[in-house]
């Protein structure tokens, strides 16, 4: 069965476990440092602060830029449902907004008609109107605040499967409305896009904060595991105090230290450190990162020179500004039905193929459902039906290529 993904692991996992192992640091500890201030200068940005896995990252985040119970944040519903759940562990709601079928992305005019439409301002702020259809949703966190005003208090952008959404525009609206960016990048590490007439990497960041993932599906992987990035002193103090349960000591800070330190408790945190075992892993990713990026561009080239003449299917592609790293290889069916990319999966399986559906709908889900019923997200839904992601990984052989392709084209060709 050729996978649909891989990591790639080699001696330097090793060698890193082994010096970490060796020297009892296995939390917290300088694997943790080095691989925080290694992915801050591999992305450009003044900050970074690893975490236990995007999900934690994503709510420090909104936390940091001022997100607040009985809030609302923008993004879209087609994403992985972490997105919308980091919003409601804020105690806020999500308003989702469409997407460009194109690149599976926020869409900018959406966006805008939904500010203008289903927005009020009042006293500066933006203020959603719909609320009470928030409430319908019993798990909404709306129907246990006592604030009314439904507030919105920031965009949540999603970078999906790794290809920028179109930052420069939407950096340029949030600075307009006073609303701060955050960049859920979980897929996005390597990703490229161009600012100001230079290549700007994904994380650096244009926005307030960005978050990663590495979990085993991405580009590189701890095996789970978060990383913030920003600019700010100020947010990436707070995500150091909150990953710790709010304490203003570090373990590492206290084994150096030459006299006793007694920690105190600034905030209310929990626990989402990263462990030095995860960051060894992380280490040795980063040292070929740009190897494996340049294997899946390579991957991916070879797919879309196979499959381009296939008149059933449309294949994405990236524009002059921005670079992908192709952490999947989306198909769209130019036509389908409900049951169209579910059907394709289990005929690939059968061949030895094991495939991918597109990405779901938060507001399809039982958690979202009631509370969004009356949205119109019509390009989130269909790409769910009509998207497969085909096998893409860095020890993918010339022979799995051409059984991936040869499969296919049997099936729908």
């Amino acid at each position: 069965m050729i996978p649909l993904m891989k990591p790639f692991f080699d001696h330097q996992e090793l060698e890193e476990v082994a010096e970490s192992i060796n020297s009892g640091w296995v939390t917290q500890g300088p694997k943790v440092k080095r691989f925080a201030e290694q992915f801050s200068k591999y992305v450009g940005s003044n900050y970074a602060c690893a975490v236990s896995n995007c999900t934690s990252a994503l709510v420090m985040a909104l936390k940091a830029v001022g997100v607040s119970p009985g809030d609302v944040v923008i993004t879209t519903s087609h994403t992985f449902i972490a997105t919308a759940n980091a919003i409601r562990f804020c105690g806020a709601e999500p308003v989702f907004v469409d997407i460009d079928p194109d690149n599976l992305n926020i869409d900018l005019t959406c966006l805008e008609e939904v500010l203008a439409n289903e927005f009020e301002v009042k006293d500066g702020d933006y203020h959603y109107k719909n609320r009470q259809q928030l409430l319908k949703n019993v798990e909404s966190p709306l129907n246990d605040s006592k604030n009314e005003k439904a507030k919105l208090s920031a965009l949540l952008i999603v970078h999906q499967i790794g290809v920028p959404a179109d930052l420069v525009e939407l950096v340029a609206l949030s600075k307009k409305l006073n609303i701060p960016l955050v960049e859920d990048a979980a897929c996005a590490i390597g990703s490229e896009i161009e600012v100001d007439g230079q290549f700007e990497k994904i994380g650096k960041p244009q926005g307030e904060i960005a978050c990663f993932s590495f979990h085993p599906r991405k580009v590189i992987t701890t095996g789970d595991g978060g990383m913030l990035t920003t600019n700010s002193k100020k947010y990436d103090d707070f995500f150091r105090l909150y990953r710790q349960h709010g304490m203003n000591v570090t373990d590492q800070q206290r084994h150096e230290s030459k006299s006793i330190i007694v920690e105190n408790y600034i905030t209310t945190g929990f626990n989402f450190r990263l462990s030095d075992i995860q960051a060894c892993f992380g280490i040795a990713q980063l040292n070929k990162i740009e190897s494996i990026i340049s294997k899946r561009r390579e991957l991916a080239g070879y797919y879309q020179d196979q499959l381009s003449s296939m008149k059933s299917i449309t294949l994405m592609l990236a524009p002059p500004n921005k670079k992908y790293n192709w952490q999947s290889y989306p198909v769209f069916f130019n036509s389908a039905g409900p049951n169209t990319a579910l059907e394709l999966l289990e005929k690939l399986k059968l061949k030895g193929v094991s495939a991918k559906r597109g990405i779901g709908c938060c507001h399809q889900e039982t958690p979202y459902l009631a509370g969004q019923s009356n949205k119109l997200l019509e390009s989130s839904e269909s790409r769910t039906l009509n998207t497969i992601f085909l096998p893409l990984y860095h020890q993918m052989t010339q022979e799995d290529l051409d059984f991936v392709v040869k499969s296919l084209k049997e099936i729908i060709d």
